[in-house]
């Protein structure tokens, strides 16, 4: 039987959406690996990595910490995604980390963004009673980021922080972030009508970050400027494949579980995008610098863009864009 290219497409991604369900059945039951494991092996001549628990009313959550020797300019929360691990995201909070920021990741159950978790987390942020290891002092600015649906955490932790006042929520800054109810919601009160940065990283559209199914929210939002899709290569049947790949943030921390989950290998070269991108917004939004090279004035105007961003969306194929 004859197949038109639209139904072809049509086949493909019902089946690439059922491997995709396939492989989601089996990492619900699997446990994130052991916190510890984030800072074996660890080496940098600016920051130390420490596994150490964080307490709050009486419950212990692992996490692990990223601390600048020197004073930190701000706290950022870079969350894993689901069925993953704080030590996925080692490389990522590194390159943050080594621009001065203290960075934490909790080795907890992402599943929809864990919204209870958000919301008790969110609470000791704002009461100031999460402590650091190595008698570091808790900085007085915070930020929040995620991978998938670690970035969904992020933003309910940030609007739990807006919703209670806290002064000194700087921004946010996502991975690929997949939406889940309450997402839309959650970014536009971290955004207080485009008064504070919500940005983030994507990959291209796949089954695996449901097609990019944040974009609706981020476009949505007063901000001028709210992140890039890295670059893709081809169109296969109607799909964008090649380049990005959703677990482009945990680069050569993944393993071969989160390359069956995301069906693509991350990339040496938009892996080292999505860092710079990232610790160089963080440096910003930390410390009210700003790096024209990585924005855009605004999104819809490339020439407004700065010569960063430019580098990647003034292209045919391989594309980049601005997220619009």
């Amino acid at each position: 039987m004859h197949l038109s290219p639209r139904r072809r497409a049509t086949r493909l991604l019902a089946a690439l959406t059922a491997s995709a369900g396939a492989v989601a059945a089996l990492l619900v039951g699997a446990a994130p690996p052991a916190s510890a494991a984030a800072c074996s092996g660890y080496s940098s001549s600016s920051t130390t990595c420490v596994s150490a628990p964080i307490t709050i009313n009486g419950t212990s959550y692992d996490a692990d910490w990223y601390l600048p020797n020197g004073t930190a300019s701000a706290l950022m929360l870079v969350e894993h995604g689901f069925s993953r691990s704080c030590k996925h995201l080692r490389g990522t909070s590194k390159a943050i980390a080594e621009k001065g920021l203290m960075v934490v990741c909790l080795d907890e159950d992402m599943t929809a963004g864990n919204p209870a978790l958000a919301t008790t987390f969110g609470n000791a942020l704002a009461d100031r009673t999460v402590v650091p290891p190595n008698g570091k002092p808790l900085p007085v600015k915070y930020l929040v980021g995620g991978h998938s649906a670690g970035g969904h955490f992020a933003a309910l932790v940030g609007q739990q922080l807006a919703t209670r006042g806290y002064p000194n929520l700087k921004g946010a800054i996502m991975f690929d972030p997949v939406a889940a109810d309450g997402f839309s919601a959650a970014v536009s009160t971290i955004s207080a009508n485009g008064t504070r940065p919500v940005l983030s990283i994507a990959a291209r559209p796949s089954v695996i970050n449901l097609f990019n199914n944040s974009f609706g929210a981020l476009t949505g939002l007063a901000n001028e400027f709210v992140g890039i899709q890295l670059v893709w290569t081809r169109i296969t049947l109607g799909v964008p494949t090649g380049g990005s790949c959703h677990i482009d943030s945990e680069g050569d921390d993944t393993d071969a579980i989160g390359v069956a989950g995301a069906l693509c290998s991350p990339n040496a070269t938009q892996t080292a995008r999505l860092r710079d991108f990232a610790s160089t917004w963080a440096k910003d939004l930390a410390t009210g610098t700003h790096t024209a090279s990585h924005y855009c004035a605004d999104a819809d105007v490339i020439s407004t863009c700065g010569s960063t961003v430019k580098d990647l969306v003034d292209r045919s194929l391989p594309l980049a864009a601005p997220i619009r």
